[in-house]
């Protein structure tokens, strides 16, 4: 019976996508950094904007990250970030007493995906982190469509539960991603300090 019903799709995946109307893209740094590491892949910024645009009217493409000041290689990346179309929103990192440093940006980006609602057509959450369900959902009962896009294994299955559409970072890092380097590793990502101990939920 289920099978039935997948193989009689309403509309296909081309006539879903032509119907996003404004694009509002949210990403969670810190989930899409693990999410890249997981899969060994560095991210090219400006092949992901292009991907979660998909020819759409792009609204605007905010990007959520804890900073260390003091991080002058982080803080170059995040001014190119600015100057190639998005909307970097910084908060400074908390050392927590096990020397650990933590930046949780959930609530701002509930905020900012509530604040616009009427402005998109379609919010774009690049996170697993469930706790941005409940946002996500209220969003979707005010007439927008919901994309959610994230490494499987670290999507809760909450925030699937309330999209419209979910596309698994797996499936699309060969659009998303640098050409590949034979000695990336974790030092590669972590110099840049975006990395915290807030590991995705």
């Amino acid at each position: 019976m289920f099978e039935e019903f997948e193989e009689d799709a309403i509309f296909t995946p081309e006539q879903v996508l032509e119907n996003r109307g404004r694009v509002a893209i949210f990403i969670d740094g810190s989930n899409l950094f693990y999410a890249a590491l997981q899969l060994g892949i560095e991210i090219d910024y400006t092949k992901l904007l292009c991907r979660l645009t998909g020819g759409s009217r792009l609204l605007r493409a905010f990007f959520y990250t804890g900073v260390d000041r003091t991080n002058e290689k982080q803080q170059g990346f995040l001014l190119w970030m600015r100057r190639n179309g998005y909307r970097v929103i910084a908060k400074d990192l908390v050392q927590l007493p096990d020397g650990s440093k933590k930046a949780n940006l959930d609530v701002e980006i509930a905020v900012d995906l509530m604040a616009l609602v009427g402005s998109y057509d379609t919010a774009v959450i690049v996170s697993g982190d469930g706790d941005l369900a409940y946002a996500a959902d209220a969003v979707s009962y005010r007439g927008s469509r919901i994309e959610v896009v994230s490494l499987r294994s670290m999507t809760s299955d909450s925030l699937i539960n309330v999209a419209d559409r979910y596309i698994d970072l797996d499936q699309i890092k060969e659009d998303i991603q640098k050409s590949p380097k034979p000695n990336m590793s974790y030092s590669s990502f972590s110099g840049l300090g975006i990395l915290d101990n807030n590991k995705p939920r």
